[in-house]
């Protein structure tokens, strides 16, 4: 079995990195030292933002653009990383979106276009890093999910049918993959103040959650963090949730 190289070596990759709980996992791995390529779809100038918060900890990374429901884009996305590189040893599938409405008055459009962001670029970007994984013997897929994905929510049909898709599929690959020293994890928050909640009415939603609050960008990415760490090593195949206690 291949050694882990030591924290300070370990190359991340994170989509959907340039803001919220993307940006917020991207510092807390960069605190051990890791690179950090930070992937983003169109807004460079939050994605550079992720970059210097990277920096100001103390360690480095780059900026990866490209759209995760565009699988040669990111299949030479992360032939680049591996040309530069050559490993990634981390892999964090954070990349999401949300449109929400009752599934009587759901298009086709509003379907395909969370599924195809949310599952299908799951699939269009760990397939080619589990190839790398596989080669170096070692590695730690992290895959954000959702408390949609385990309870399902009114008005996300298409947004819990993706989160729950991407659970089953964790489990899936974790049992493909473990014994190559690989692990594949999800870890699914509840409400977490991000732009993707800030129309949403805090206060009330607070009263649905036995711990009174909304969660942290910062308490998923120490979840992350942990599931990435060599102590987590024996930790494979499972559902974190972060979520107040909702479910």
């Amino acid at each position: 079995m291949t050694s882990r190289p030591s924290l300070s070596q370990e190359v991340a990759l994170i989509t959907g990195a340039s803001r919220g709980i993307g940006r917020a996992i991207a510092t807390s791995l960069a605190n051990s030292g890791r690179f950090i390529y930070i992937n983003y779809q169109s807004s460079e100038k939050a994605a550079m933002t992720t970059l210097e918060a990277v920096k100001k900890v103390g360690s480095d990374g780059a900026l990866l653009g490209f759209d995760v429901t565009d699988q040669q884009a990111a299949e030479s996305a992360i032939a680049g990383v591996m040309k530069d590189k050559g490993r990634i040893d981390i892999l964090v599938n954070n990349a999401g979106i949300s449109d929400d409405m009752l599934m009587v008055w759901m298009k086709s459009e509003n379907w395909h276009r969370v599924i195809d962001t949310n599952l299908t670029g799951f699939y269009n970007v760990t397939k080619p890093v589990v190839k790398i994984m596989l080669s170096k013997r070692h590695g730690r897929i992290i895959n954000i999910t959702s408390a949609s994905g385990q309870m399902g929510q009114a008005g996300q049909v298409n947004y819990s049918a993706s989160k729950a898709g991407l659970i089953g599929a964790t489990m899936a690959l974790s049992r493909e993959i473990a014994k190559r020293n690989i692990t594949v994890n999800a870890v699914a928050p509840g409400f977490i103040e991000t732009d993707m909640t800030k129309s949403l009415p805090k206060d009330q939603i607070a009263r649905t959650v036995p711990a009174g609050r909304l969660g942290k960008p910062e308490e998923v990415a120490a979840a992350v963090t942990f599931l990435c760490s060599p102590e987590a090593g024996y930790i494979t195949g499972q559902v974190l949730g972060i979520n107040g206690g909702i479910c």
